[in-house]
């Protein structure tokens, strides 16, 4: 057991550390493959993402498990479950709540007022599933109030980059200790129901069936995507360069609606960033809505 300079105890032994000069690579490898940047001093990071890693295949040290990573050969798990470990973040149902409470009382019932059939809401990079869950809970709630909207004209998309996140979400099953960040005791009895699994509990068909998953890399092309209504991109674009950031924001704009909302992580913003779209308060948080007027894209 050690401990590193941010006070952070590792299991983890000298051995099988990565090298500062394999660290360096590894960044490297991984800004090339999904657009995250490390940075310097995260070597902590990368120990503790990947040790799991190490008895699954056999492999005596990080910097070994980096090398068979980086191997261009077909098929290649290896990296596949790598990027995975170093590409999941966290996530929570309803996270900070605002973009939920502005989803219901402020989106949903512009669109509703437009007449603007179907709904198409986008959660980028969605983990394991839990905000584009959320936000067909939200539509789903909808139903029992004044504004009608039919969870059949509601189409929402969850994309991510790693196959484990995207088997999680259309599993649609969650453990004791996932549903108990974020989710209200009222929303778990309506919405989930015990499995068979112990300690597990799975999703209402009803939210199941409203989100579509598919698996999706934001360095790569959206032509597929369609347009949307909303898209979230949150607490994503922190892990970015701001040119990668530049690129994901120019892509994301083309693929709103004018007049379309994209809802992003409570730390980050567009100020600065681009100017086709007006900032709203909700007090707390922001959201941003795309001018209507169109832009020629170059």
């Amino acid at each position: 057991m050690r401990t590193d300079a941010d006070g952070r105890t590792s299991l983890i032994k000298d051995s099988q550390e990565v090298t500062d000069v394999q660290y360096r690579r590894f960044a490297a490898f991984i800004e090339e493959k999904s657009g995250i940047v490390l940075g310097a001093g995260k070597q902590y990071l990368v120990n503790s993402r990947l040790s799991s890693l190490l008895s699954k295949f056999n492999i005596q040290t990080v910097d070994e498990l980096i090398n068979r990573a980086m191997e261009e050969t077909p098929n290649n798990k290896i990296q596949e479950e790598v990027i995975d470990a170093m590409t999941t973040n966290e996530t929570l149902w309803f996270r900070d709540t605002y973009p939920y409470t502005a989803l219901e009382n402020t989106i949903l019932p512009e669109l509703a007022k437009r007449a603007k059939y179907p709904v198409r809401i986008w959660s980028a990079a969605c983990s394991s599933g839990q905000e584009p869950y959320s936000i067909a809970m939200i539509v789903q709630e909808q139903l029992g109030k004044m504004l009608h909207v039919d969870p059949k004209q509601t189409q929402i998309i969850g994309t991510d980059l790693s196959p484990e996140m995207l088997t999680t979400c259309r599993l649609g099953q969650y453990d004791v200790h996932a549903l108990s960040r974020g989710l209200s005791a009222e929303r778990k009895a309506k919405f989930f129901k015990p499995c068979h699994k112990p300690n597990m509990m799975q999703i209402d068909p009803r939210v199941k069936s409203m989100v579509e998953f598919r698996p999706m890399n934001l360095l790569g092309s959206y032509a597929l995507m369609g347009k949307f209504d909303v898209i979230f991109c949150r607490n994503v674009l922190i892990y970015f360069s701001n040119e990668v950031k530049a690129d994901i924001l120019r892509k994301l704009t083309m693929c709103l609606n004018p007049g379309g909302y994209l809802i992003l992580g409570s730390t980050e913003t567009l100020v600065g960033v681009s100017d086709k779209y007006e900032m709203m308060r909700c007090n707390p948080g922001i959201i941003y809505r795309l001018k209507p007027q169109k832009y020629a894209f170059l």
